[in-house]
């Protein structure tokens, strides 16, 4: 089971249908919308200011989601997908972006509506990423615009993919209690 950690008097607030892996941590000031799902390994720690998550919104293995006191908070849009070992610290990111694999998002930067942060990106503070731009680099750069329609569709499809192995999850706890039940009858 996920730990779930109250602290300076703010409980986490998870949506419906979400899934937290078994050693996702997730504390303080958070609310996170439905359908969402958070990864082996993840960190969200709203401890010293907030972090809010929209709908359908995947957060993998080994991300950290962390803020600046009194400074920084994450937004983190609907339908948006944050890869394998992410480091989001205070940034904001709008709907359908996808933020890929390794990237660091720092304080103030924001990534636009359909946006893509290749693998391995630095996007340093303040950095103001446009709607369907695609940033790479150390520090990101700007690298070409992308089809509107292609991103939210490949964004969309991520989301529903990881709603999806959420429930393999699920269902293997439920086999885990059936099989369970039956060795104890």
């Amino acid at each position: 089971m996920a730990l779930i950690k109250k602290v300076r008097g703010f409980t986490p607030q998870i949506g419906k249908n979400c899934y937290l892996a078994d050693n996702a941590t997730i504390i303080g000031d958070v609310v996170m919308g439905d359908d969402c799902s958070v990864w082996f390994n993840t960190v969200l720690r709203g401890d010293v200011n907030s972090i809010r998550i929209g709908n359908r919104v995947n957060i993998q293995d080994g991300s950290v989601l962390h803020t600046l006191y009194q400074k920084s908070t994450i937004e983190i849009g609907n339908d948006v997908s944050i890869g394998h070992n992410v480091t989001i610290h205070g940034a904001k990111i709008h709907d359908f972006a996808l933020v890929g694999m390794g990237a660091v998002v720092m304080d103030d930067a924001v990534v636009g509506e359909g946006a893509l942060v290749a693998a391995g990106s630095v996007v340093l503070s303040r950095t103001q990423i446009g709607p369907n731009e695609l940033w790479g680099g150390a520090p990101a750069k700007f690298i070409k615009m992308v089809d509107p329609a292609q991103s939210k569709e490949i964004n969309q499809k991520i989301a529903k993919n990881y709603l999806m192995y959420s429930t393999w999850y699920d269902a293997e706890l439920d086999n885990e209690h059936a099989v369970k039940d039956e060795t104890e009858a």
